[in-house]
């Protein structure tokens, strides 16, 4: 009999605590919608002690959702458990994640705990948390480094005190697939409540095995796997959604498994983490990357041709990304933008439709074709804070031999602010005169980069900033025929973020 196999989703906690990964509240709702609709088990909304903005994003999570699970992570301490729930107490399915170390090295260096003590802790914690909800998963952090014996005591141990799920993390990303089939094979072994919980999975990436490791949980037994989109997360990242669905769905006869994801989503969910965050694929990025469905070597493209599984293991329309082509352009009606929209995964309310129409008719008056590319690029860049300042003029001179000006004139609640101002070059010129407007709100910019969303000389140039103001890292983006304006709005965009914060 084939398993379900539960995804639970920590991108907005594991993944958007990694540095420059950051989500405004606005951010993370839309985030959080989509994962729902890509059919996850469980969305970790995040850890709600940590700090109030944390807290709000959980609250306002948990109450967004109408059929998958919300989770807040909390330390086995009274404080965060009544913050985790306190936080989800709207949810409509609820979960408290509770963790505690169980390896030597963490017991010994970070908890200064004995065995004993951690063991009683655990036990304490989960039944704490108990009173509140009846989902509770426990995580035995940096398990996979963990004595053996002593992991088992304590999951029998938490199992008994009323875990429903007890998760088995490689917190390091150090073990290899086999490592990780032969614990959870033990604990299956040598657990004798085991039955009554779920074994998950949550592998990190520090060797680039993630994945793979996940992967042999399944195999193994594990019935969760815990993941991010894109693979987002600490230093190398978490296994990566998109991967270990497709892996278990591809090899489905293999791990006798499947999930409830909806995989027309993939495709949408990864450009929207990734638009939000402000960064790209990699070329060679399984499953969502520019190339995993590109084939330029003449004996791949004929064996392609003649038949699609010698070389393609996976349909793109699997991934829903289509392969249907409509020429869109300034003459193009309604009803065809509707149309490929939903081709490419994208439902808009009559208003976020209105708008997407507007911009995408402007757009038609700089480029002659419209492709795909842009059409998503046009749907995921959009303001998901409140807007401050907007974009009204600019007038740039720029000469090889002197200083660049620009004038800049932006608008703020129906007021008009007009300045000028001088820079090594154009950008530098737009963004000193944006500042005198805005009061420096930037500390600095740690980076700028451009690329192009499609081909050919009429592109969208999408700008990317990243903004720093005190303890607070924001991402700006600009899209636009033009990269000057693109910059501009880029900037503008991060400056709104950085008032919103």
């Amino acid at each position: 009999m084939e398993r379900r196999i539960k995804i639970f989703d920590t991108t907005l906690r594991d993944g958007e605590q990694a540095p420059g990964c950051s989500m405004n509240l606005n951010e993370k709702i839309e985030v959080a919608k989509q994962l729902e609709l890509l059919g996850v088990d469980i969305i970790e909304a995040g850890f709600a002690i940590s700090s109030p903005g944390d807290f709000k994003s959980v609250e306002a999570i948990a109450k967004e959702l109408k059929s998958c699970t919300a989770a807040s992570l909390a330390r086995a301490v009274e404080k965060d458990i009544d913050a985790a729930y306190n936080a989800l107490k709207h949810a409509v399915s609820p979960r408290i994640h509770v963790f505690l170390a169980t390896s030597p090295i963490h017991m010994q260096y970070k908890l200064k705990m004995t065995p004993e003590q951690v063991l009683e802790k655990a036990v304490f914690a989960v039944k704490y948390a108990k009173k509140f909800c009846s989902d509770i998963e426990f995580s035995a952090e940096d398990a996979m480094r963990s004595e053996p014996e002593f992991l088992a005591k304590v999951v029998e141990a938490v199992i008994e005190a009323g875990a429903t799920t007890v998760n088995l993390p490689d917190t390091v990303g150090y073990c290899a697939p086999q490592e990780i089939f032969d614990r959870v094979t033990y604990i299956r072994n040598n657990v004798t409540n085991i039955d009554k919980a779920d074994i998950s999975m949550h592998c990190h990436n520090d060797l680039g095995m993630a994945v793979a490791n996940s992967f042999a949980g399944v195999m193994a037994g594990a019935t969760q796997v815990e993941c991010t989109v894109n693979g987002l997360g600490e230093r190398a990242g978490n296994a990566a959604l998109e991967e270990i669905v497709m892996a278990i769905k591809t090899r489905r006869n293999l791990v006798n498994a499947y999930t409830n994801i909806n995989t027309q989503q993939i495709n949408k969910t990864s450009k929207l983490v990734y638009s939000i965050i402000g960064h790209t694929p990699a070329l060679t990025k399984p499953i969502v990357g520019p190339n995993a469905f590109a084939h330029e070597s003449g004996i791949h493209q004929h064996g392609v041709l003649a038949e699609r599984s010698t070389y393609e293991i996976m349909c793109p329309e699997e991934l829903g990304i289509p392969q249907k082509k409509l020429i869109l352009g300034k003459h193009s009606g309604k009803h065809a933008l509707v149309d490929r929209l939903r081709e490419l995964g994208y439902t808009l309310t009559d208003e976020e439709f209105e708008d997407f129409y507007k911009r995408f008719k402007e757009l038609c008056d700089r480029k002659k074709v419209v492709s795909d590319s842009d059409i998503e690029a046009l749907v995921n860049f959009k303001e998901r804070t409140e807007s401050k300042y907007s974009l009204e003029f600019f007038d740039v001179h720029t000469t090889k031999s002197s200083k660049s000006t620009c004038v800049i004139r932006l608008k703020r609640d129906n007021e008009i602010f007009e300045e000028v101002s001088l820079g090594d070059g154009p950008i530098n010129a737009a963004y000193n005169a944006i500042d005198k407007i805005t009061g420096n709100v930037c500390d600095e910019m740690s980076s700028y980069s451009i690329q192009s969303v499609s081909d050919g000389n009429d592109a969208l140039g999408e700008v990317t900033v990243r903004l720093r103001s005190g303890d607070t890292t924001i991402t700006g983006k600009g899209l636009s025929t033009d990269i000057i304006e693109s910059s501009i709005l880029a900037y503008i965009n991060g400056i709104n973020k950085l008032l919103g914060f």
